[in-house]
């Protein structure tokens, strides 16, 4: 007669599990020397790439890492994205194998862990569940991440640039306190692996901007110019020289489409103001007058 699985069973197989998915990832997991005094982690996520945490390189030369299995090695810095806190170093015979992404994104319950390798003595590792997944979200260092994970596992010191698993061992996200204020957040796997392969190319990621001031607003309905939109971005300052300026947007024109895609707020602005829109012209809808006009302004890329 087969015998009931009681609760202590339970929990040490969900105990082992978590301890494999740990070490399925550590051999992936190195330690990052970028700052003074304080090392944090980073994630291999191709052959000879390591993925960290933009603000924890404050120095591009003289970057090291240290791997699962006790190596010191010499790591030149790559690239760097600010917008997602981001950085990519490139480290010579790093033959260890990477770490798997998660197909899909993390979903609001999920029980995942947060690892990282802030010593020598081995990896870390902090349990939670993924409290909320939203975007896009200003951020304090200047940009709009298009979506964010949030979790409630303890970020210990150094675990930044260190990934977000699932309970297979698989990289939901790459974390990070220096986003929004030290919250712990994690940039979804599919939009760091992404971010990594274009910093790998070019070292950057390109950013657009229009060179505009403004605010969201309601539109009255008899101003809306036969369409049916509510909301808009009310155009408060208009820089000289700049795309906007260039393209015929004017001050007290109220902005509500950029190339077909609604815009109601700023961060509907930033979303669009995506790397593939930078140097190509783009139809662009404003309200002037109580009347519908469509501009075309070619995107520029911010500095």
């Amino acid at each position: 007669m087969e015998q009931p699985i009681n609760d202590t069973d339970l929990l040490s197989a969900f105990s082992n599990q978590m301890a494999d998915a740990v070490e399925r990832v550590g051999a992936a997991l190195v330690l990052v020397s970028g700052r003074p005094r304080h090392p944090a982690s980073g994630l291999i996520v191709a052959p000879n790439l390591v993925l960290t945490a933009d603000h924890v390189i404050e120095r591009e030369e003289e970057l090291t890492i240290q791997t699962a299995d006790g190596r010191t090695l010499a790591a030149q810095f790559a690239g760097r994205d600010p917008a997602t806190d981001l950085a990519l170093l490139r480290v010579a015979d790093l033959a260890d194998e990477p770490a798997t992404m998660a197909d899909a994104l993390a979903r609001v319950g999920q029980i995942v862990l947060a690892l990282g390798r802030p010593s020598s003595s081995g990896p870390m590792a902090s349990i939670g569940i993924v409290s909320a997944v939203g975007g896009p979200l200003r951020t304090g260092r200047g940009g709009m991440l298009e979506r964010y994970i949030q979790t409630d596992a303890t970020p210990y010191p150094g675990f930044s640039g260190g990934p977000l698993i699932d309970a297979q061992g698989t990289v939901v996200g790459i974390m990070t306190t220096g986003l929004v204020n030290g919250v712990a957040l994690a940039v979804p796997a599919p939009i760091a692996w992404r971010i990594a392969e274009t910093l790998a190319q070019q070292g950057y990621v390109k950013r657009g901007y229009l060179g505009i001031s403004s605010q969201p607003v309601p539109i009255p309905e008899a101003q809306r110019g036969g369409q049916s939109q509510e909301r808009g971005l009310l155009i408060v300052r208009v820089e000289e020289g700049s795309p906007a300026e260039q393209g015929g947007i004017l001050l007290g024109d109220i902005l509500v489409a950029l190339d077909g895609q609604a815009v109601l707020d700023t961060d509907d602005l930033q979303a669009l103001l995506a790397g593939d829109r930078v140097g190509t012209t783009v139809a662009v809808q404003v309200v002037r007058g109580g009347a519908l006009q469509t501009l075309h302004v070619q995107i520029g890329q911010r500095s």
